[in-house]
């Protein structure tokens, strides 16, 4: 996914800046970066490095003092590397975004038979970031230009750019991912993870709305384009990617995912002897089932995390899948003879969960029982990225559905429907593949009053095929 953030001071702002780009680091596992702009020598600083062999800290902390000024950007990315600076005529600025552009490959061919050139490249591909900036550049104000290019993306888009006076940031036109304003005295900030402001001295002070566009000084934030009536903001926010102290839309992580557990909780019949959560997005909800069926929760699997930091993701999905078994260690005096029910935050490969079942047994675990915050994972996601990296086939729910069917893609409303004869087949199938005593997915509906959003103001398309296509912004898209 990623997370950005900014930064506007009276003082030097790298101290904040780089502290708050760290606490976006469950973000990302790829890249990061951040610029400066020092307004004595009328120069931008910037630096950006990979996070694949580790992570953000150990990066940046030994060139701090390069990062002169009181204005800056920084981002921890899952895609291209950013910060990008370019001159235009607009003036000269840099860029972060956290994007997911499914039509890339089109608006660049239409930007090179224009004549614009291209100077960044990742791993081959034309880099999303200097993409957005291209055709903002079209605009004859900024504004103009992130209007423009929001016109012509198909995805998602949410942005800071730094000028030399200011920082522009810019949500999302359906609200899809996150920003959140923070102010204390001397300084203002924008983040995607209001988990930032507290040990840094900032207050949350609201959240940009969709489509809002907003100019930040070290004095004051001033609209420059008012936020729309359409939203579709991830709930997988709630489910996976959000940090447990962040709040969106008014409403915390940590409480939507207690609430989701309570409801299942309260509602299962099940007989186990504790509940535990697959760390770290599973605890939230694992407390609250435990809470709501009256069972202790113990920590049968502990994540151990001096090693194996939250960003250090190598690409390549075999090391991945061994890095993500070394992390989390099972405890086999609380896990011996115990009846013993696990909660995940969701299930899309089924690599993790494999191994982690069969380690549960070995460690004595009388019956191993799994609920899930989420519906099961049926459709690639479209919007943020989230599946960017699977194709639908790689889904478990689509390679079982292909089992049964002949055709992966064939009733995928009915296997989405909780309930259905298909749903339930669905779920029986993962339950016996896994060897689990029980499986229990969370319904949609429960999912969302958890989050406690009209249905309407949430994406949920990987779990139901929804869209949002009747808006404004996706007719735009179509014509």
């Amino acid at each position: 996914m990623g997370g950005i953030m900014g930064v506007a001071a009276r003082q030097k702002c790298i101290t904040d800046l780089f502290y708050g780009v760290d606490y976006h680091s469950h973000l990302g596992t790829r890249r990061a970066g951040m610029a400066t702009y020092d307004p004595a020598e009328k120069r931008f600083c910037r630096s950006i490095h990979s996070l694949e062999s580790s992570y953000f800290r150990t990066k940046f902390e030994r060139e701090l003092s390069k990062f002169i000024g009181p204005m800056g950007i920084g981002v921890i990315s899952d895609t291209d590397p950013q910060p990008i600076v370019i001159n235009s005529h607009l003036g000269k600025f840099g860029i972060v975004t956290v994007a997911h552009i499914e039509n890339i490959a089109e608006l660049e061919a239409e930007l090179i038979a224009k004549g614009v050139h291209f100077g960044e490249l990742s791993s081959g591909t034309t880099n999303q970031t200097e993409l957005v900036a291209l055709l903002i550049n079209e605009g004859a104000t900024f504004e103009e230009g992130i209007e423009m290019m929001y016109d012509r993306i198909k995805g998602s888009c949410t942005l800071l750019i730094l000028t030399e006076n200011e920082i522009i940031a810019a949500r999302d036109r359906l609200g899809r991912t996150p920003l959140v304003l923070g102010h204390k005295e001397g300084a203002w900030c924008v983040a995607s993870e209001s988990t930032a402001f507290a040990n840094l001295g900032y207050e949350h002070v609201r959240d940009l709305g969709p489509d809002e566009i907003v100019r930040i000084t070290a004095d004051e934030v001033s609209q420059i384009h008012a936020p729309g009536d359409e939203m579709q903001v991830c709930s997988f926010l709630w489910v996976y990617y959000g940090f447990p102290t962040s709040t969106y839309e008014g409403r915390n992580v940590e409480d939507a995912r207690f609430r989701s557990g309570f409801e299942m909780g309260k509602s299962d019949p099940t007989d186990v002897d504790c509940a535990c959560g697959i760390p770290d997005s599973g605890v939230g909800m694992a407390l609250g089932y435990a809470a709501g069926h009256g069972v202790p929760y113990h920590r049968c699997i502990s994540k151990y995390t001096p090693t194996w930091p939250r960003s250090f993701t190598p690409t390549e999905q075999s090391t991945r899948n061994l890095v993500a078994k070394m992390k989390l260690v099972p405890n086999s005096a609380m896990l011996s003879g115990k009846r013993v029910l696990f909660c995940d935050d969701s299930i899309v490969r089924g690599t993790q969960l494999n191994d982690n079942v069969a380690d549960f047994y070995k460690q004595g675990a009388r019956e191993v029982h799994m609920r899930i915050a989420c519906p099961p994972l049926i459709y690639g996601c479209r919007y943020i990225g989230f599946t960017s990296s699977k194709s639908d086939m790689e889904l478990l729910t689509r390679r079982i559905i292909g089992e049964l069917e002949g055709d992966p893609n064939k009733n995928l409303d009915r296997y989405a429907t909780t309930g259905t004869p298909e749903y339930n087949t669905l779920v029986e199938k993962i339950r016996e593949r896994f060897g689990l005593s029980s499986l229990k997915f969370n319904p949609i509906e429960t999912l969302v009053e958890s989050i406690g959003l009209p249905k309407s103001k949430v994406c949920t398309h990987c779990f139901d095929g929804s869209s949002c296509f009747g808006c404004k912004a996706h007719k735009m898209k179509a014509e």
